[in-house]
């Protein structure tokens, strides 16, 4: 099927977004290069999870629900507990891990595997300048040499490269919102069972649990309440240290799992936090996913970012090289959306880590009734979902019509 003059579409960033947006384009008969800084496909990381019809419906749509639901983690369970190891509270496997949930590495290598055949993809790079010229968009590249787009997408993550470059600097779109997340890698010397056990005390949490597909391998996570913090994003010593300060002095597993930081080969630390972009795109170039419209943890990101590279090259391929109309109607159609998913993030560090033990009893108190957690879990799925033209079939008719 192809619905579009060979477009020139530089994508900056391989995790979901960028990939997911890959597929799209490549289907539909664009000139896809995306681009990653990392070295390669990106493993590890929290699971991720896809809730209501909405996000079902676009991976059946892109030919991968079914092979991602072979994949399915069945939901993690989380118990909080107290210093002496008494449980406070156990939200169980589909609170957390919604309709789907799966390791975030095993969805991108999903997505990339469907899509690397129609897009050239570029590891170890990043961009380095953006120059829109007449006809398309200049490129500076950290390593390679320059090259010339159509148009640009920055799928780049809170953090995003093309944001920065096009349209100014982070902290006019990020805000903080209190808390800190981490997460890492270590031995499941203890025999941990799947998901996961966390200590709870005002302000701080820290949990641990089993790996999904390897026993012998346990994952920790923490949340801890805090300031906005100056450190070097790319210096994993100074976030470990930063990580042993804020859990000092507890008990529980506590001491072990900060010991468990001197080894571990890989460290996730990011604040939570959003992005509110004005607009999502200025001139020939485009924001997608979490660049766009982030939230680092609890806003539905990976779902949304999805969703959206589905609409992001529907709106593209419809438009027939118009990216204007295109842009527009793609942020005409989603940011109220994105909006909605994003407010689940701004209530994700106050829901794990509670400030004061009063926040924490009241959050106790109202989550071990299951009624609650239904009436939660309803509310997410109502949120996840939004109505969406059928890209694929309107595209389909058009050919057929032409031809």
């Amino acid at each position: 099927m192809s619905a579009s003059p060979r477009t020139r579409v530089l994508i900056s960033g391989a995790s979901i977004a960028g990939p997911a947006l890959a597929h799209w384009l490549g289907r539909y008969g664009f000139e896809v290069t995306v681009v990653e800084l990392a070295p390669a496909l990106r493993g590890g990381g929290q699971n991720v999870d896809f809730r209501g019809r909405t996000h079902l419906t676009v991976l059946e749509r892109m030919g991968v629900l079914e092979e991602l639901r072979a994949l399915d983690t069945g939901g993690s369970p989380l118990a909080f507990v107290d210093q002496e190891g008494r449980q406070l509270l156990h939200l169980p496997a589909d609170f957390a891990g919604g309709e789907l949930e799966i390791p975030r590495g095993e969805l991108a290598q999903v997505l990339y595997r469907h899509g690397n055949s129609r897009a050239e993809y570029v590891f170890g790079d990043s961009v380095e300048a953006l120059e829109e010229t007449p006809s398309g968009v200049r490129v500076a590249f950290r390593r390679g040499a320059p090259r010339e787009f159509d148009l640009v997408i920055g799928a780049d993550g809170l953090h995003s490269t093309v944001r920065r470059l096009a349209f100014g600097p982070e902290q006019r779109f990020v805000r903080h919102l209190g808390y800190y997340a981490a997460t890492w890698q270590l031995p499941n010397d203890d025999g941990l069972p799947v998901g996961g056990v966390g200590l709870n005390v005002p302000g701080r949490l820290m949990s641990v649990g089993a790996d999904h597909r390897d026993p012998a391998r346990a994952g920790a996570f923490c949340v801890f309440a805090s300031p906005e913090l100056r450190y070097d994003r790319h210096d994993i010593r100074q976030q470990k240290g930063l990580i042993r300060a804020a859990f000092a002095g507890l008990g529980w597993r506590v001491p072990q799992l900060l010991r468990s930081l001197d080894a571990a080969p890989e460290l996730y630390f990011d604040s939570i936090s959003r992005a509110d972009v004005p607009s999502w795109s200025i001139g020939r170039v485009a924001l997608l996913g979490d660049a766009a419209c982030g939230a680092t943890i609890g806003g539905m990101g990976t779902g949304t970012a999805v969703v959206a590279a589905y609409v992001l090259a529907g709106e593209l391929a419809l438009a027939g090289g118009d990216h204007r109309a295109a842009f527009a109607r793609y942020e005409e159609l989603l940011r109220g959306y994105a909006r909605g998913c994003q407010k689940g993030g701004d209530r994700t560090g106050p829901f794990l880590a509670p400030r004061t033990a009063t926040g924490l009893r009241v959050r106790n108190g109202l989550l071990n009734r299951r009624w609650v957690l239904n009436r939660m879990l309803e509310l997410g799925k109502q949120v996840s979902s939004v109505e969406l033209p059928d890209y694929p079939a309107l595209l389909e008719a058009r050919v057929s019509a032409a031809g």
